[in-house]
């Protein structure tokens, strides 16, 4: 525990940062994964909505925040990759983060790796964010939603994509008592199957899809 009330996992777990501390997050990691070469950025912005187990979420994205995470967000949604994945940890007052696919399978397909943006926004209550590994161009499939103004993620290089538009009363009721129990290695394994059976009230995307682009 470091800082006291904040798990660490050690390699080959992916890893993000919480708050003034280290938190982990996120799935299992393979060192031979290499990192996603990408073309040059779009522009514009769009937005996603979520239809959660709890209600409507909508986030507007702007790639202009961070061009790779937030086209990397917009393909993941085109390809459906969200529908049926697990709000697997919940911190009260810090996060709420998901991202490993329903099917272990499709995790594996997109698990490379994709650079890092620079960061352009502030990780304020609301914001969408992209967890990583404690090392650089270590982004994939996960992400996180902002449940206070952690501020000091910007600093350690963690790049907003963009932000709830609607339905923070939403994330604010998804299903926080598990905390951070739900093993990481478990869910990249086994998907749903891991999570429905050992930690069945947890909450849930039931579908995401973009609802409207600008350019």
């Amino acid at each position: 525990m470091v800082p006291a009330g904040f798990r660490q996992i050690v390699a080959p777990m992916k890893l993000s940062i919480a708050a003034a501390f280290v938190l982990a997050l996120v799935a299992c990691n393979s060192a031979a994964k290499q990192a996603v070469s990408q073309g040059p950025p779009a522009t514009g912005t769009y937005r996603v909505a979520l239809d959660t187990s709890r209600g409507p979420v909508v986030i507007d994205v702007d790639r202009s925040l961070a061009p790779i995470g937030a086209q990397h967000f917009y393909e993941l949604v085109k390809a459906k990759y969200f529908n049926e994945a697990r709000f697997y940890r919940v911190v009260p007052g810090f996060v709420v983060q998901w991202g490993a696919a329903a099917d272990p399978a499709v995790t594996k397909k997109w698990s490379a790796d994709i650079p890092d943006d620079p960061v352009k926004g502030s990780n304020t209550r609301g914001t969408v964010t992209f967890a990583s590994e404690m090392q650089p161009n270590t982004r994939s499939t996960h992400l996180f939603i902002n449940l206070a103004d952690n501020m000091k993620l910007n600093v350690m290089g963690f790049a907003p994509i963009g932000k709830v538009h609607s339905g923070m009363a939403t994330v604010a009721k998804i299903y926080p008592g598990y905390g951070e129990r739900p093993d990481q290695a478990m869910i990249t394994a086994q998907g749903n199957a891991y999570l429905e059976k050992a930690f069945p009230k947890l909450d849930y995307i039931k579908s995401a899809h973009i609802v409207s682009e600008k350019p």
